[in-house]
């Protein structure tokens, strides 16, 4: 066999071996992922109540309504062309806000309500936080002195 030939059949091996590993590793990973659903997915393809599934959209303004208990809150998910209902029991964020985005891991129940066990709330590139709302940060009044000149 000549020097050309035994290169061209290393050079397949190699990349059977390169595609295998990466078939290998997505089947083994393949529980572990947690799919982003928005309300339309939900509506569309409807997943079976109880499986963990991942809720991402935009608060509904107006749909946020504490419960009695006061750690348990309902609010709406939308994005735009569904709702999704949504109940959790917890403390949430600080940035958890009417308006806001938010992504929920939780499971549809035989309802069809969304029950999160954990809330994100996510923030737009604009964001300023509560305590530096008033402030105007490009005059010059706001200095840092350092200790070194």
């Amino acid at each position: 066999m000549k020097a050309k030939h035994q290169r061209m059949t290393l050079a397949v091996l190699a990349l059977v071996a390169l595609v295998g590993a990466g078939l290998l590793g997505t089947y083994a990973l393949q529980d572990q992922a947690s799919y982003f659903y928005t309300p339309s997915d939900i509506v569309a393809k409807k997943p079976e109540a109880g499986t963990p599934i991942r809720l991402g959209g935009m608060v509904e303004e107006g749909s946020i309504e504490p419960s009695a208990d006061g750690v348990t809150v309902q609010f709406i998910v939308q994005d735009g062309t569904a709702r999704q209902k949504v109940t959790y029991t917890g403390i949430t964020p600080d940035l958890f806000v009417e308006g806001s985005g938010v992504v929920a891991d939780g499971r549809l129940d035989a309802n069809g309500m969304f029950v999160a066990e954990t809330l994100l709330a996510k923030h737009d590139e604009n964001y300023i936080p509560r305590e530096l709302e008033g402030i105007d940060m490009t005059s010059g009044k706001h200095k840092t002195e350092t200790l070194v000149q």
